[in-house]
């Protein structure tokens, strides 16, 4: 079941790294799935789940809040996406990026014969190898099609798991 996945036991304290998308949804209620973006930055650290990101998921999502939505993105000024992150990193943990992640990246492209844009998806990938985190929240579950080593998870699928 793509983006359902298997059941994974969410216990206080356990991190789960959420996707660019995620951040990006939860900020734009033009967007399917907002409800859940949102309601996903309550409910999991209520039930003591961390939710986390890295430079990189938050770079994106700047490059596409403020890109205009004439081109795929939200239009935001420069100040509003910025505190649209400051927003949200009040609920979130930030994962810091070392030589491990590139080391493990390099193995992941060369291991999974990637190229172009697949590469910002190992690199997440990456991280999360680096951190012992196994699942990421995602709208887009099929980009990380390639890794089986980790879970990929919609909102929708977290939210009930934080039900049972």
């Amino acid at each position: 079941m793509p983006g359902g996945g298997a059941i994974i036991m969410m216990m206080r304290g356990s991190l789960v790294l959420v996707d660019t998308n995620i951040l990006l949804t939860a900020t734009d209620s033009s967007r399917p799935g907002f409800k859940e973006a949102r309601e996903l930055f309550t409910r999991a650290p209520a039930s003591g789940v961390h939710l986390c990101v890295s430079g990189q998921i938050i770079r994106e999502y700047l490059v596409v809040a403020t890109r205009p939505a004439t081109v795929n993105g939200l239009g935001l000024s420069p100040s509003d996406a910025k505190y649209n992150i400051q927003a949200l990193q009040r609920r979130l943990v930030f994962l810091e990026e070392d030589e491990r992640v590139s080391s493990e990246l390099l193995s992941l492209v060369q291991k999974h014969e990637l190229s172009g844009k697949r590469i910002h998806d190992a690199n997440i990938v990456a991280l999360m190898h680096k951190e012992d985190i196994s699942l990421l929240i995602s709208c887009n579950p099929e980009d990380f099609s390639p890794f089986s080593e980790i879970e990929v998870m919609r909102p929708k699928y977290f939210l009930k798991q934080l039900h049972g």
